[in-house]
């Protein structure tokens, strides 16, 4: 059952009023569309804002969203890294959808200027001995490959890491990062930065294997808490390189940090705290000290059993699955801004009734509280259409104010 199945009359009355007037309107939702822009630029300054004037709007679509709206074969590799003329041309005749139906043009349509990239840098998975290859063609996806096999091998593997630490400058950076960095720096543009990462749980099990990474829980948790131990030292020393490299010092360096972390769903409680808790709390408190800087987790995973840990990090965003309820994020992270928690199939199925009597049920739930983003607990897939967004906008607009 849908949640307008399982909604209260009430919201039901309110959907199937919303539902009609679009209808009899070809299917475009009634919202004043430069009212809604410049009530969203309120809200999304500070959704918990006490004077904002409706709820923030997080469910924006994205280039992965272009395929259906068009009508071409959906292909991701083309459209990311191998033709970008292409790749432009269908986001200006999306940007001309988009402007008429929303109000605004949501895709970039200027091509990247190769003269201000950075030189690669390599990632956290490399120092782990770890190939990310894209797998599944035109419509797949990058997968990380595993890089350990045995507890033998994950103990030696994490003797060569910490090996790598001790010149992780060396070991990052390319042979022409000197004389790019002079060149960039020149030119303004600013130095990479490391303040996000696949959080810890689903790092681990793609560097040893989700079964197996859990039971070391059980056969042997000392390996697990050495694996734990040098997972957040070597974040924390790659963030480090690149802050030199930018020339900051701890004191100067910009603060927050963001995970994404699907599989922490895995863990039990216990298995989380002596795994992901220190690096967590490692982390948080030499990127994120203090209670303004952002801490924020991306989980779109049926991991309720969780907040409880992590409700002493404090986090201030979240963005977790669509069985997670507004209710219980709140109850746990009085502080967090909450993205969500529009179930994405919801979205790209256009189930339409759903869509809006989850925003009534999310919005009623945050209530008073406010700190609510109303987006999708998960990623915008493909499938989802102008018209649902301009759906949801007239949702918050109708029944998304604030008193």
């Amino acid at each position: 059952m849908g949640a307008y199945a399982d909604a209260s009359a009430a919201h039901r009355h309110l959907v199937d009023d919303l539902l009609a007037e679009t209808h009899a309107a070809g299917g475009l939702a009634p919202v004043d569309l430069p009212a809604f822009w410049r009530d969203q630029e309120r809200a999304r300054a500070n959704p918990f804002g006490a004077d904002i004037p409706q709820c923030c709007f997080g469910a924006i679509l994205n280039w992965e969203c272009v395929f259906d709206e068009l009508g071409v074969v959906q292909d991701w590799w083309r459209f990311l890294y191998a033709d970008e003329p292409w790749a432009l041309e269908l986001s200006r005749r999306y940007n001309d959808r988009a402007e008429e139906i929303v109000g605004r043009r949501l895709l970039p349509e200027q091509p990247k200027d190769a003269r201000r990239q950075w030189p690669a840098v390599k990632e956290l998975h490399d120092i782990f001995e770890a190939r990310n290859v894209w797998e599944g063609g035109a419509t797949g996806s990058w997968w990380l490959q595993r890089s350990a096999h045995s507890a033998p091998e994950l103990s030696a593997l994490l003797d060569r890491v910490e090996q790598r630490l001790a010149d992780l400058r060396g070991f990052l950076l390319p042979a022409n990062w000197d004389s790019e960095k002079a060149r960039l720096r020149a030119l303004g543009v600013p130095p990479p930065r490391y303040r996000g990462q696949r959080g810890p749980c689903t790092f681990a099990t793609s560097i040893y294997g989700a079964e197996e990474l859990l039971l070391l829980y059980y056969d042997d948790p000392g390996l697990l808490q050495r694996f734990s131990r040098v997972l957040g030292q070597a974040i924390v020393a790659r963030a480090e390189v690149l802050d030199e490299e930018a020339g900051d010092t701890p004191a100067s360096a910009p603060r927050g940090w963001g995970w994404a972390d699907d599989n922490c769903c895995l863990f039990t409680p216990a298995m989380y705290e002596l795994f992901a808790m220190p690096i967590h709390r490692a982390v948080f408190e030499r990127y994120a000290p203090e209670p303004g800087d952002t801490r924020y987790q991306h989980s779109d995973s049926a991991m309720a059993h969780l907040l409880p840990l992590l409700a002493e990090l404090q986090l201030t965003g979240t963005n977790f699955g669509p069985t997670v309820t507004v209710r219980e994020i709140r109850a746990h992270l009085p502080r967090a801004i909450i993205d969500g928690q529009l179930a994405p199939f919801t979205y790209s199925r256009n189930h339409e009734a759903d869509m809006v009597a989850e925003f009534l049920r999310d919005f009623e739930q945050a209530g008073d509280t406010r700190g609510l983003n109303f987006a999708t607990a998960g990623s915008i897939n493909n499938g989802s259409r102008l018209t649902g967004m301009r759906l949801l906008m007239a949702a918050i607009q109708r029944y998304g104010r604030y008193r």
